[in-house]
């Protein structure tokens, strides 16, 4: 089995408070309620609209937000005539928070600058738990695919304690921003699918029954739940509600969208019945696949 990651580090690592820490950098949280910390100091914004132009550049540190883009998220189609005009004295406020934090060493335009068309918030100077959960997930991804799957389920895990509740989960979201919290929540499921197969592959199935019933139930129609579902339960000898799962998930896809499950959970569905010994944990189950991702043929 490979190493990739310090375990000594994983047992000790604590994003929230290397980020709060840290007084180099403006230190936002956004998987949750919006935080923002610059030199140990509260910058967060108090007003809703403030809140989501702080988060769109956050969101793009190191690039330029356009006017125009900060217009749409705020604004939609029917901005005021006095967009542009109330959009610079957002900016303003902002820049006043952050000086009267950055003093007596006032640099506030090297962390939030003007650029030609838009808005800038310097990459160098600024740090988001989206970075350290991007992160955590490259480094489960990696270890993963050296078969360490004890350091994936760990990384995979850190990077998912990072969440504190839905993305932007305190401010109103306009166009823009709600297709950033749709992404994020989407990559957070399918971390969560990984660090599932990753304890699969460690033969935590009997562990993982509680937390898939959850999922199943507030993801009626998630297949690649059901099939981590059906996994579980079948190694753990429940073969009749690995069965149900299966035709729970069945009656939901045809009573919302008149569709039967995917070929690949129909095959599960079939191996199941069968008893198909690459169902099992070990040796066969890794060969054919079924061992880590039900999915895989």
């Amino acid at each position: 089995m490979v190493d990739v990651v310090d375990s000594s580090h994983i047992a000790t690592l604590d994003i929230g408070r290397e980020m709060d820490s840290d007084p180099r950098q403006i230190n936002i949280r956004l998987l949750g309620p919006m935080s923002a910390i610059l030199k140990n100091k509260s910058v967060t914004p108090s007003a809703a609209k403030q809140r989501q132009i702080l988060a769109l550049l956050a969101l793009n540190a190191g690039r330029v937000v356009t006017v125009s883009t900060l217009v749409e998220e705020l604004w939609g189609d029917y901005p005021p005539r006095s967009s542009l005009a109330t959009l610079q004295n957002y900016i303003l406020q902002l820049r006043n928070r952050m000086a009267a934090a950055l003093c007596p060493d006032n640099g506030v335009k090297d962390v939030l600058s003007t650029r030609h068309g838009g808005y800038l918030l310097a990459e160098t100077e600024c740090r988001t738990d989206i970075d350290e959960f991007g992160q955590l997930v490259g480094n489960g991804r990696e270890a993963a695919e050296k078969g360490d799957h004890r350091a994936a389920s760990d990384q995979f895990g850190h990077a998912l304690k990072l969440w504190r509740g839905p993305a932007l989960a305190d401010m109103p979201t306009g166009r823009v921003l709600e297709l950033e919290a749709t992404s994020l929540e989407e990559t957070r499921l399918g971390v969560i699918e990984r660090r599932i197969k990753a304890d699969l592959a460690l033969n935590r199935h009997t562990d993982l029954l509680g937390e898939l019933i959850v999922l199943t139930a507030k993801y009626p129609m998630n297949e690649n739940f059901c099939a981590l579902l059906m996994t579980s339960l079948y190694r753990s000898g429940h073969v009749a509600r690995a069965l149900g799962a299966f035709q729970q998930l069945r009656s939901v896809l045809r009573e919302e969208l008149g569709v039967e499950p995917c070929p690949r959970l129909q095959h599960m569905h079939q191996a199941v019945l069968q008893g198909d010994p690459a169902l099992e944990p070990g040796e066969l189950g890794l060969r054919t696949g079924i061992g880590t991702d039900p999915f895989q043929r």
